[in-house]
């Protein structure tokens, strides 16, 4: 978290320095001022790990925004044809997520995808039951969802 705080604080001092308080010129001062921390990372220990957390964010949203895209062509498929292919159900899905904020990450992420829905966590915080639209394979399923699950939690660990 420090090496994000540094750097937007960059970024801000960018575009002060600049003048000119643009959506660009803000952009170019995060490039700026992370490629800064970059180089005095070794030198730093609160910025340790920080470099390596930008690519992985980054590639997490390209792979939630492409199950995103194939969960809504699917509940649309399903919506726009007239037999229904749905297959409701409930799974419990075993958690890899261990504090408060990684538990309530991964329920949002699965609640934000078309077809599946966070109903409740286990008392041991060790389970989550999710609803599903299409239940055709569970274990398809449940390997999709976990997949999701470990990438969330490579961005805090």
């Amino acid at each position: 978290m420090t090496g994000a705080i540094w750097n937007l604080l960059l970024a801000l001092a960018w575009v002060v320095l600049g003048g000119e308080f643009t959506g660009i010129n803000l952009l170019v001062g995060l490039v700026f001022g992370y490629v800064t921390l970059v180089l005095i990372e070794p030198q730093v220990d609160a910025l340790k790990g920080y470099p390596g957390r930008i690519p992985r964010i980054i590639m997490f949203i390209g792979f939630f925004i492409k199950e995103l895209i194939l969960a809504n062509m699917r509940v649309a498929f399903d919506i726009l044809t007239p037999p229904w292919h749905m297959q409701p159900g409930v799974i419990a899905m075993p958690l890899k997520a261990e504090t408060e904020l990684e538990i309530t990450m991964v329920a949002n992420l699965i609640s934000l995808t078309p077809g599946t829905l966070s109903l409740d966590v286990s008392d041991d915080k060790r389970v989550l039951y999710i609803h599903a639209m299409f239940l055709d394979n569970e274990e398809e399923l449940r390997q999709s969802l976990q997949e999701m699950e470990s990438r969330a939690l490579a961005l805090f660990r």
